[in-house]
């Protein structure tokens, strides 16, 4: 079983030698994790990268970054609730150290989709179309199979964990140098992708920061061929923060669009509550309806309140299997152990947004937009990076900023992965632009 007191650890990745307290300080070691994140530039550029539909014109909805804020508050708030029952364990020795659960769990939430590309999910399939049908499919002979895996299978997820913990030129030894803990409670799945495929939690290239991280938390090894490990026990947590946002926040959205009615709108977002279990709650909400005749701010009411409904359940799930999580026993994340109306309430949201809302023709728009932006772009980089002694290469290179660049030593893989470093980390206008500058477009 694995224990809290060996998974809770303030040791800065990178930072191995200085001496660190978890608890003592006004601002605690986590704490500084969530504020190193949240001032950050990768942070940041979040606000232009796509959530679910385009970024907004008239009407606000949601980008990277207020998601991410969002999943952090979400998740602080679950944190919080389990953390007070853990204080009553007699077998956790540092229990101080609980009362920090929610800055862990907040600054892993905060940095979940910093590995994101621009366009969405659109912008993954579109990386890794490139490699799989694209130009680059010519690379994969100068490829090991599990290098080959990462790019024709590529993966934010991964891509967050490097983006956090490698030395990019010029920068310090660790990447961000972010706690242990809370490097450990981003990583959703602890495995490379030779063994799953599209799901993986680090790309080869992060192998060994994955195992380092792995062992210095004592996390259970499930198999040895191939490499896998159980989830840190806060992954649960963070992971429940994101698939609630995710579902809950995007009816929202779709209703500020007019792509949801308001019926329909009232109808999944009530389907939580039912008469004999939430019957105070049924009160309270008719008497904030007299009083708020808004109707976005009626939606946003039961949007919170549903959220709080889940908070609370997915807490009492955490805690419920407690032991199983440590054992590295759990099945499927909290979500899909919802119980009774709010499961079927869940999985109709779920349901109804991949048929309604996904594929929404403004949806669809980004996605075709981020498979030609992107796949030029990789194009165009790739070859110049892989082919530097052409003039026109040279020119094109020059726009990489040298953080990005590889080593001289470095192999086909880690030249392509320097590619994917600089375009994953462009916002969606910075890509178009670029994309329109490349093709001489506007000029």
């Amino acid at each position: 079983m694995m224990n809290w007191d060996k998974l809770l650890s303030a040791k800065r990745f990178g930072l191995e030698n200085r001496k660190i307290s978890n608890t003592a300080d006004a601002r605690s070691q986590f704490q500084r994790d969530f504020d190193r994140i949240i001032f950050s530039s990768p942070f940041r550029r979040l606000q232009n990268k796509t959530q679910v539909f385009p970024l907004p014109g008239s009407v606000f909805v949601h980008n990277r970054l207020t998601h991410s804020m969002e999943v952090a508050s979400v998740g602080r708030s679950i944190a919080n609730r389990v953390a007070l029952e853990l204080q009553n364990m007699s077998d956790i020795k540092e229990k101080d150290i609980l009362n920090e659960l929610h800055s862990i769990v907040g600054a892993a939430c905060l940095s979940h989709d910093m590995g994101n590309p621009p366009f969405g999910h659109a912008g993954e399939d579109a990386i890794s179309k490139y490699f799989e049908e694209g130009a680059g499919r010519g690379l994969q002979d100068q490829m090991q199979p599990e290098e080959w895996n990462d790019l024709v299978n590529f993966e934010g997820n991964a891509n967050a964990l490097r983006l956090l913990t490698h030395q990019f030129r010029g920068r310090r030894k660790g990447g961000f140098a972010l706690t242990y803990t809370t490097l450990a409670s981003l990583i959703k799945y602890p495995y490379g992708s030779e063994l799953n495929g599209k799901k993986y939690g680090y790309f080869q290239s992060e192998k060994d920061t994955f195992k380092k991280i792995a062992e210095e938390l004592d996390l259970k090894r499930i198999s040895d061929s191939p490499v896998k490990y159980a989830r840190h026990p806060l992954v649960y947590i963070v992971e429940a923060a994101d698939d609630i946002c995710y579902e809950i926040m995007d009816i929202e959205d779709a209703h500020k669009l007019k792509i949801l009615d308001k019926d329909k709108a009232f109808e999944l977002l009530m389907a939580f509550f039912d008469q004999k279990h939430d019957e105070a709650f049924l009160k309270r909400k008719e008497q904030v309806f007299r009083e708020v005749t808004d109707l976005n701010e009626q939606v946003a009411y039961l949007r919170a309140s549903v959220i709080n409904k889940l908070v609370n359940e997915t807490a009492d799930i955490f805690l419920a299997n407690h032991n199983q999580i440590l054992e590295g026993e759990f099945n499927g994340s909290l979500v899909d152990n919802l119980q009774g109306k709010t499961r079927e309430a869940f999985d109709i949201c779920k349901s109804f947004a991949f048929n309604e809302i996904y594929n929404h023709r403004s949806v669809v728009k980004v996605e075709l937009t981020g498979f030609n932006v992107l796949g030029t772009l990789l194009e165009e980089f790739v070859y110049s990076m892989l082919n530097p002694g052409y003039k026109y290469s040279q020119k094109l290179l020059s726009m990489i900023p040298e953080q990005f660049m590889p080593n001289d030593d470095a192999s086909e893989y880690e030249k392509i992965r320097s590619v994917l470093d600089f375009v994953s980390g462009m916002t969606d206008l910075y890509a178009v632009d670029l994309y329109k500058d490349i093709r001489g477009i506007g000029i």
